[in-house]
């Protein structure tokens, strides 16, 4: 059963990933299903910070819908420049007042899970879980706000978790994140070609 969820997690990531290269709204259609199967196999395989930090996909999944299909009052919000009639929200790039408190809040939740994770479960991995859960938390803020800078923390959140879900034995898993991490590499440039200036 758990290799079928996690075959089942993969082919969804696939299109979950095509999609988020494609800048597709679509894209969190598939982020609510994906972290709701992915719950089941990251605790049976004892990735607890993961399993967590699936739970957390599953409301910023919403956030991100909501976040990209009502751009345009958004967009006034940020007093971007838009055209007339562009109701998603656009790419953009990340504003530099929001790198020192996101490497802040990667920090301390970074050492927090790692802490949780050693001192209350068995996880035999609890740094490189809290890294990739805690760089996570972050990437996923950014991408609902559709900044072309979210690809560089996926690149890292990917690489680690390839070589996390080899040592765990999650095949097809680790070959999802290897795919990710080149696709994430190609789509750092796809989005900054159809980044809009703010």
């Amino acid at each position: 059963m758990e290799q079928i969820l996690e075959i089942t997690g993969t082919i969804i990531g696939l299109i979950y990933l095509w999609l988020e290269y494609r800048a597709s709204i679509y894209l969190w259609i598939a982020g609510i299903i994906m972290p709701a199967i992915y719950i089941f196999v990251y605790y049976d395989a004892g990735l607890y910070a993961d399993f967590g930090i699936n739970i957390y996909y599953l409301g910023a999944a919403v956030y991100g819908w909501m976040m990209w299909k009502y751009g345009t009052f958004v967009k006034r919000k940020l007093h971007l420049r838009i055209e007339d009639g562009v109701q998603e929200l656009p790419v953009t790039r990340m504003p530099l007042r929001y790198y020192l408190p996101l490497a802040v809040v990667f920090a301390i939740t970074f050492v927090g899970i790692a802490w949780i994770l050693i001192r209350f479960t068995n996880s035999d991995v609890p740094w490189l879980d809290s890294f990739t859960t805690a760089l996570s938390i972050v990437g996923m803020w950014m991408l609902a706000r559709k900044y072309a800078e979210q690809w560089w923390a996926w690149i890292a959140v990917d690489a680690v978790s390839t070589g996390l879900y080899i040592y765990k034995e999650l095949n097809f898993t680790a070959g999802l994140y290897a795919l990710y991490t080149i696709i994430a590499i190609f789509g750092y440039f796809k989005w900054k070609k159809m980044i809009v200036s703010n």
